[in-house]
C-alpha cells in the first residue's frame, strides 16, 4: 500500500491570525505617525497671525494732555502700551513679551511689567529688569500730528536695550511757532 500522506489544509484561524497581525501592525503605523504629526505641529514654532487687509496698522491713541507724565496706557486693540516717561517723551510699547511671547501686563503698584509666564520684568521704559528674557521689550514708531499720538503697529520694531532716541517728544509751542 503506497504511502499516502495527508496535506493539511491550512487551518481557518491561521489565516485569521496573519489578518489580525497585519491589522495590528498597520493600526500602529497609523497611530505611530499621527502622534510625530502631532510632536512636529506642537515644537514647530507658529506662525505670526496674518493681519486682515482692512486693520488699521495707524492707531489714534489721544491727546497729547491725555497721558500725565510717568503713566502707561494699554491699547488693547493696537496690542501696545503707550508710555509717558517722566520728562514728557512717548515710547509704544509691544504687549509681547521678548522671550517666549507672553501677554506682559503692567503692574501699577511695583511700577514694571511683569511677565507671567516665567517672571521677566520690565521698567516703564521696557527695559529688562529681570531675565529670563534676552532683550528689551518691541517698540512701535510713534508720530505726533497736531497734538495728537499716533502709533504705526504695522512693524514692531526689535531692539536690545532702551535708548534716549527711541523716545518720541512733543514739540513744544516754541517750536511750532518757529517752524
Amino acid at each position: 500500500m503506497p504511502n499516502r500522506r495527508k496535506e493539511k489544509a491550512p487551518a481557518a484561524g491561521s489565516s485569521r491570525r496573519s489578518f489580525l497581525t497585519k491589522l495590528w501592525f498597520a493600526l500602529g503605523f497609523v497611530a505611530l505617525a499621527e502622534f510625530i504629526a502631532v510632536a512636529f505641529a506642537f515644537l514647530r514654532p507658529g506662525k505670526p497671525a496674518a493681519r486682515p487687509e482692512n486693520a488699521e496698522a495707524i492707531v489714534t491713541a489721544g491727546k497729547i494732555d491725555a497721558f500725565a507724565p510717568d503713566s502707561v496706557t494699554a491699547f488693547v486693540r493696537g496690542k501696545f502700551y503707550l508710555t509717558r516717561l517722566a520728562d514728557g517723551g512717548f515710547l509704544a510699547l509691544s504687549r509681547k513679551c521678548t522671550h517666549l511671547g507672553c501677554t506682559v501686563p503692567w503692574v501699577a503698584t511695583e511700577n514694571k511689567f511683569a511677565c507671567p509666564c516665567h517672571a521677566s520684568a520690565f521698567d516703564i521704559g521696557g527695559n529688562v529688569i529681570s531675565p529670563p528674557t534676552p532683550r528689551a521689550l518691541d517698540i512701535y514708531p510713534i508720530f505726533i500730528e497736531n497734538d495728537i499720538v499716533k502709533v504705526d503697529t504695522s512693524k514692531p520694531i526689535k531692539r536690545s536695550e532702551f535708548k534716549a532716541e527711541q523716545v518720541t517728544y512733543p514739540k513744544k509751542v516754541s517750536d511750532r511757532i518757529t517752524g
